[in-house]
């Protein structure tokens, strides 16, 4: 019994050191995620209140960097390049840093994401984009910071920063045309390479209708690259399964030479032991 009342004590000592106290963060946490055409996008950053401080001027100096939020970075994703001010800002997670003045902002889009505000050391080769944002002021207060992506239309969106009377917004654009008509062209197209090399394998590994997946497969041959060591592995594995075994041998010998030419060891061997078993001369 006293071993049991000692190792019950001794287990609430390591919950209670363990316990965290929570408690509401001043500047909470916030996810935005928006699509603008076919093109997604993410906000990730802290929100800071006014709590009656006088903001722009004071509590964020014009003139220099600004972390533009509280805590860890502000984290703006594109899943596409998009562009701004006639410039290109590639697919990825950017930092945003802003120059906050009192009629322009400068916003900074800084490669280098992983910082607690502003980074220790500025490097200027990280600068991805630099753009202007137009300041207007409002007639109300916005007590908590505020990052939107607004005046949403086909091509186009708006990102505004969002403080106390101040707000500074920047337009972006991205890229719906381009993404719209190279899916309509593949649509009307029909079925590419590798979508008869997909629907080929998902056949052939949950063993349906084999006869079929042949034909995918030589399909996806025929429209790609007929030295595509992979696909002419599979046709090889099907042509086997279906008892076409000089079609498999065959196969397996193209497959085998475009691997060694490609230098992938893998499929060398998979071939060279699969030729073995077939008897292959």
């Amino acid at each position: 019994m006293k071993r049991l009342i000692l190792l019950l004590s001794f287990a609430g000592l390591i919950a209670t050191g363990n316990a965290q106290v929570q408690t509401p963060q001043p500047s909470p946490f916030t996810k935005v995620e928006q699509k603008v055409g076919l093109t997604d996008v993410t906000l990730a950053y802290s929100r800071p209140a006014t709590r009656e401080r006088e903001i722009f001027g004071e509590l964020v100096p014009f003139g220099k960097v600004w972390r533009t939020g509280a805590n860890e970075n502000t984290k703006i994703t594109f899943s596409d390049a998009v562009t701004i001010e006639g410039k290109t800002l590639e697919a990825g997670t950017y930092a945003i840093y802003t120059i906050p003045q009192e009629n322009q902002w400068e916003v900074i889009f800084y490669t280098d994401a992983s910082n607690w505000g502003n980074p220790q050391e500025w490097d200027e080769s990280k600068v991805a984009v630099k753009a202007t944002a137009e300041v207007e002021q409002l007639p109300f207060k916005m007590n908590t910071f505020t990052i939107l992506i607004n005046d949403l239309k086909m091509d186009a969106a708006t990102l505004s920063f969002v403080w106390d009377q101040t707000v500074a917004s920047l337009d972006f654009q991205v890229p719906t045309g381009k993404k719209a008509m190279a899916s309509i062209d593949k649509i009307m197209n029909g079925p590419g390479a590798q979508d008869y090399y997909a629907a080929a394998s998902y056949y052939h590994d949950a063993d349906k209708d084999l006869e079929k997946a042949y034909a995918w497969v030589n399909k996806a041959i025929e429209m790609g690259n007929p030295d595509t060591y992979w696909m002419l592995r599979k046709k090889s594995l099907i042509a086997a399964d279906l008892g076409k075994k000089e079609e498999a041998i065959a196969a397996a010998k193209k497959s085998l030479a475009a691997a060694e030419k490609a230098g992938n060891q893998d499929y060398v061997k998979m071939n060279k032991d699969s030729l073995k078993e077939w008897g292959a001369n």
